[in-house]
């Protein structure tokens, strides 16, 4: 009851169905240029655009599996043989007008504070080790694994294969057209369930009607689309395979145990070594599109989860007290909550086939 939360979206390509998203939800939503106009006791963002502008002390989270991702040398004129850029953890995305701009940088891990100590160390007096809170709530709800796979229509005797997909050419959806297609083709139907998780910025890129255009016909033949609003997490916990790229999906459902393949779609060369999406793509099987699938589906074993766990974080099941610690240093107030678990993320609804998600 101290505490009064409300929500605002910063101009950003990626953002154009956010303010929809949180009014579905009942959030309070201001205006970006009311915030920035008015001041507030914390703010809390998971990326970088106009942080600067906030009359807030903010606190600053990342938006995947750690800070994987590398900007392309080409783009930021990096001398030949330097330490490529890991995003996120870089001066022009931390500093502004000489500053810091983060009250507070959460990391999931020590190891980004050896990046950040070579690319902006001015930021590691901000640094908060806290874990990662969306590895925290997947491992909370593995429990409700039959209540989402009922919730999904699944059978006892079919297994769930999730293929996940991030953004750009680089990604499953966008490098492997053909991928879905063949899954739809050769898996049969009363074994086996598909659903598709793509990233935000697809539908966000493209639009819902042009990404259920692209999917008609594998939904028609029964893939679930997993809406943008969807957790996510809910369709991993019941999945009993996962095919991916390097995007973070994947990397989170082999730290939970489950097989995982990767597609053959390059990395684009931007994915930071020793970063868990780095381990997961050098550790499972490639699919090969041109083989039969189903052999290769059953053939697969999960890679070391608990490796791939130390890489996502190092203050597992953690992070939820931490961060509380955190948020209310930065309010100025007394931490009345105590220790709380996290709760299961809530039940994908699904959606009859050929309604756009």
């Amino acid at each position: 009851m101290r505490v009064q939360v409300v929500f605002t979206v910063a101009p950003d390509v990626f953002n154009a169905d956010v303010n929809a998203h949180l009014q579905r939800l009942g959030a309070l939503v201001v205006p970006w240029q009311q915030a920035i106009r008015e001041s507030f006791d914390l703010a809390i963002a998971a990326s970088h655009g106009g942080l600067h502008e906030l009359h807030a002390p903010v606190m600053l989270m990342a938006h995947g599996a750690g800070r994987a991702r590398l900007l392309l040398s080409s783009a930021q004129g990096t001398l030949p043989g330097a330490e490529p850029t890991v995003y996120g953890l870089d001066a022009p995305r931390l500093v502004r007008d000489g500053r810091v701009v983060a009250s507070a940088l959460v990391l999931s891990h020590e190891n980004e504070l050896l990046v950040l100590a070579r690319q902006c160390p001015d930021a590691l007096r901000v640094a908060v080790v806290a874990g990662d809170p969306c590895f925290d709530r997947l491992m909370g709800s593995l429990s409700q694994r039959g209540y989402y796979r009922r919730a999904l229509g699944l059978s006892d005797r079919q297994r769930l294969v999730v293929v996940t997909s991030t953004w750009g050419t680089d990604g499953l959806f966008g490098g492997v057209p053909e991928l879905l297609p063949a899954l739809m083709d050769q898996l049969p139907p009363d074994r086996f369930r598909v659903a598709l998780l793509l990233h935000p910025a697809i539908s966000g890129a493209h639009g819902h009607r042009q990404v259920a255009a692209w999917t008609r016909a594998c939904r028609d033949a029964g893939m679930m689309l997993a809406d943008p609003a969807d957790d996510w997490r809910a369709y991993v916990a019941a999945a009993d395979h996962l095919i991916g790229d390097r995007g973070s999906v994947t990397a989170y459902g082999a730290a939970v145990g489950l097989p995982v393949l990767r597609v053959s779609a390059s990395d684009g060369g931007r994915t930071a070594a020793g970063s868990p999406q780095s381990l997961v793509l050098k550790s499972v099987d490639r699919l090969d599109i041109t083989k039969p699938l189903r052999a290769q589906l059953m053939a697969a074993r999960p890679v070391d989860h608990r490796q791939v766990t130390t890489a996502i974080t190092s203050r597992p099941h953690r992070s939820g007290r931490l961060l509380r610690g955190a948020m209310f240093r930065l309010l100025g107030l007394v931490n009345r909550s105590g220790s709380r678990n996290f709760t299961p993320v809530g039940v994908p609804i699904p959606r009859p086939v050929g309604v756009p998600s």
